[in-house]
Parts: C-alpha cells; structure tokens; sequence
C-alpha cells in the first residue's frame, strides 16, 4: 500500500522472522530495506556501509506483490533473494515481506534506531518518497550510493548485448594501465577501485580485515580448456585479511560466478556443509575444542577456510559467447568477497586448476577442490582432471537453486521483455526495442551452436 500509515502491522507471533515480541530501541540496531534483486555489489555496498554504522544490520526484503505494484516485475522470487541478503558477510538478519514504504511500526518492532538508505530518491506507485515517514520522525541517516552499478544497468546490457563493460586485465586497470580515458583518469579510477576492494575485504563488522584478496598471473594465458595448461605462474596479494586458522581445512572452488546469485550462494553454503562433515572435523564442536579456540584465538571460528577464484571476463566469453560475462571479473569478484561463505578471492583464477597450480596456492595444496555439476558452460574436456588424479576433487550435488545462473536471469528478462522494457522506460533508460532483444536471440542461437559443436 502506498499510505505508509494503513501499512500492515503484524501482531505478536505474525511477524515473518522472529522475534515476536517487540524488541527495545537501539542505536546499535540499524535497518535497511529493499528490493535486492539479482543482489549485485551495489547492494553488498549499501549494507556494507548500513553495517558500519551499527553493531546490527537488519535487511528488509519487499515481497514479489508489492515490487510489482510499486516498480515492476522482479527478476528473482522472494526466496532468491532472501537467500542473496542472507549470504551477505554484513547481514544480521533477512526481514522478508517488509513493506516497500519504510513503516515507523516495522522498524520499531525490531528495535531500530535507524534506516540507512542511499542517496537517491526511492518512490512509491503514488510518486511519493519511500522514506518519508521515518525521515519525519528523525530517524532516516543516508549513505552514498555504490557508483557504476545497478540493476537497470545490468539489464540493459543483457538486452543490448554490449561488451563495454569488459575488463582485458584487472590488475592493469587497477594500475591504471588499462581503461579508457587520460592516463590521470584511468590511475584515479585504479585507485577507487582497489578502495572498493578493501572496503569489501572487511569482516562482518566491516571496520576490521576479513577475507585475503589475491590475483593469478599465469605463464600460458588461455581461455579454453586446451590451451589453459598452468606450468608457471605467480600470485600476488591484493589485499591482506586473515589466513586460516589453527585447524581449518582449506578448500578451492572456482566458476564465473555471473550474475551472482542464490544458484552460486547455495552451492557455497554447501560446500561448506560438505567440508564441515569431514572426519577431521569430527571434534571440532566439543567444548574442549571450542574453549581452546577461544582461548588461543579470542574468538571461536569453524572449521572451513573457503578459497574461491574468479576466472576473467575473456574465459568466460570465451565458453559462452554473446557478451557474457554480464558482470566484468571486477563486480564478480565484489560478489563473491561479500559472501560469508568465502574467506579468501582469486581474481584472474585460470579455468584449468592444474597441480603447479593447487599447489602454488598460498595456504599449499587444499585439503580438497569442490565443483556442483555444470550445464552452463558445456566443455569438451574435464578442467578438473589434476584434482581428480590428485585425490582431492568432490563434487556437490544437486541442489534447491541449482538452476538459477546467469543464463537462466537473462532468460527471465527475455521472457518477460517488454514488462523490462517499461521498466527500463520508468527509469529513463532508452528502449531497446523488439530488435535489440532479437538479436539477444539470435546471438545465443549462434552461441549455442557453437557450443554443441565443440562438445562434439
């Protein structure tokens, strides 16, 4: 409803997510809220910088119904995107259905001081601000929208197949190297860039260091399967965070990582599962074990200590053609280093974990390589052949979201185009027109046969 004052108000034990019983205002305790659909790093930014300004953050997620009714359809349902929120390192806690005009009852009930948002303008169906009611009550603080991200802009390059946002080399460009404009401009967006990655590289407090941050420059750079055989090469550290601890199993995963999603997130929280049920980990939650943790440490941890690599923007299009990846190797990497699941990044990881590779790894050869089954991107041989004779390669099973990846997001847009296109309009995005999203069509018709062919 667009009147914030005949908002639903549930009454105690109708709340979506506990507590029940209304909870006591803090100024510790802060609330965001929104949509968070196809969740990219702009909305990992927004809660980075919401989390940073309490000691809680609480996440409202505006149902699928009222989206609709206020801005349009969603890309993803409301379990995906709970998921997404949820998986973010900064998240306290995921309050689904919340209402999409922010409601004094809902914020209070949960004991928030205050609601962060950006600062740009959020309205109702009525053109009315989404804010207004809390902003009148003095409790609305704002925070600086995550620049060169959207979700309008995310589908509009989906639906004009451009290729700008490409990235040749992530480290050149963060060396201002690479990039367009004057060399001063590409070493000052260098510079914001290699900021972002920081700030993403926090804890769940984001104030102190979190997860390790390296990139891979491989003697032989290749894209295909084929080509990609790493005899030699060097890691170099990004960022410094925090190695595994005493007793953590080091495990790899890699993938693209497109369009990072509930797909990709539940994948990651299973094999964290996977790694936790191991026979070493078998004493890990006695209370000996947890007080000696605690007091070697200060703090208890678990026991898995997550490595994910990131293969760069050519890999990928390499594989899959048109102009995926959708996201270049910079917002992948964003994507990942917010997720909880992951303690350490890769960017520029190659598609083919070979054993110079693994075992060149920072932390030595991993206790084991993790990958889900993969229809996505049809190879003609095993990338995973090395981990495979090594003895450490296990695989994830099928799971609740296994079918939602960046091809499947794009479909969704393709089958709902021309609600995507009023949505693009309402933004002030040029239309795209029946033309644009025929030759979206016809570009994966193309990619799919070539695909088939070198799977044959």
């Amino acid at each position: 409803m667009a009147d914030g004052e005949s908002e639903y108000v549930p009454s105690a034990g109708k709340w979506p997510v506990d507590p029940q019983q209304d909870v006591p205002i803090s100024k510790d305790r802060v609330w965001v809220d929104g949509c968070f659909d196809f969740s990219h790093h702009g909305h990992a930014g927004a809660m980075l910088q919401a989390r940073q300004l309490g000691k809680e953050l609480l996440v409202g997620i505006h149902s699928d119904e009222a989206i609709m009714e206020h801005k349009g359809p969603t890309v993803m349902t409301l379990q995906e995107r709970v998921a997404a929120v949820d998986a973010c390192r900064w998240s306290s806690l995921p309050v689904p259905y919340a209402p999409y005009v922010t409601s004094l009852p809902w914020i209070s009930h949960y004991g928030c001081q205050y609601v962060v948002h950006g600062d740009d303008i959020t309205s109702d169906s009525n053109g009315e601000d989404c804010y207004r009611f809390v902003k009148n009550a003095g409790r609305f603080l704002v925070v600086k929208r995550t620049p060169g991200i959207s979700t309008t802009d995310l589908v509009g390059r989906m639906l004009l197949c451009t290729r700008t946002h490409f990235i040749k080399s992530l480290m050149a460009t963060i060396a201002g190297q690479e990039g367009s404009g004057s060399d001063a401009e590409r070493k000052e967006a260098g510079v914001a860039m290699l900021q972002r990655i920081k700030d993403y590289a926090t804890d769940e407090t984001g104030l102190s260091p979190g997860p390790e941050v390296w990139s891979w420059k491989g003697a032989d750079a290749g894209a295909s399967v084929e080509q990609q055989f790493e005899n030699g090469g060097v890691f170099s550290k990004v960022v410094e965070g925090k190695g595994p601890k005493s007793g953590q199993q080091v495990v790899y995963v890699d993938g693209g990582f497109d369009l990072f999603s509930s797909g990709h997130i539940e994948f990651l929280r299973q094999v964290t599962i996977a790694a936790e049920k191991g026979e070493y980990a078998k004493n890990w939650h006695s209370d000996e074990a947890r007080d000696q943790r605690i007091k070697e440490h200060g703090a208890d941890y678990g026991p898995v200590y997550l490595i994910a690599g990131v293969h760069d923007d050519q890999v990928i299009n390499y594989w899959k053609g048109v102009n995926y990846p959708i996201m270049n190797i910079f917002e992948r990497g964003l994507c990942v280093l917010q997720c909880r699941y992951v303690h350490a990044v890769v960017f520029s990881a190659p598609f083919v974990p070979s054993k110079p590779y693994l075992s060149r790894l920072p932390y030595g050869i991993p206790s084991a390589v993790y990958h889900g089954p993969t229809s996505f991107m049809p190879l003609t041989s095993d990338p995973y052949t090395a981990p495979r004779e090594m003895g450490i390669f296990k695989e994830i099973g099928v799971h609740a979201f296994q079918g939602v990846n960046a091809g499947e997001i794009v479909q969704r847009i393709l089958r709902s185009r021309q609600m995507y296109e009023e949505r693009q309009r309402v933004k002030g995005v040029k239309g795209t027109a029946e033309e644009a999203v025929r030759r979206r069509e016809h570009l994966e018709e193309e990619a799919e046969q070539v695909q088939k062919e070198r799977a044959g």
